[in-house]
């Protein structure tokens, strides 16, 4: 079982970045899938998931109406899509899978900084 985050990065308050997550090693189509996010000295906490055949996704209310989470279950990849980006929105961002069981990818930085 993989899942490769990528997209992070620094960017300006303000400004978009687009997070992806490809999965392998596993059916895809289902699973759960949602992003996390994990800043210093904090907890792991939820931003988005979405349900196996996209049809039912939530949000944590810090990001509502900013952030927005997308599969591709033809390319079996996940994506977060973030706008307005905040100083408070750095953290390392994680994808999980969940079913039974929940499986984790290794993480990519964002950071917002000016």
């Amino acid at each position: 079982v993989q899942l490769v985050e990528s997209g992070g990065g620094l960017v300006q308050p303000g400004g978009s970045l687009r997070l992806s997550c490809a999965a392998s090693g596993f059916t895809f189509t289902n699973y759960y899938m949602s992003w996390y996010r994990q800043a210093p000295g904090k907890e792991r906490e939820l931003v988005a998931g979405i349900s196996s055949a996209g049809g039912r996704t939530t949000y944590a209310d810090s990001v509502k109406g900013r952030f927005t989470i997308s599969r591709d279950n033809a390319e079996n990849t996940v994506y977060l899509q973030m706008n307005s980006l905040k100083p408070e929105d750095t953290a390392v961002y994680y994808c999980s899978a969940s079913r039974v069981i929940t499986y984790w990818g290794q993480g990519t930085q964002v950071t917002v900084s000016s």
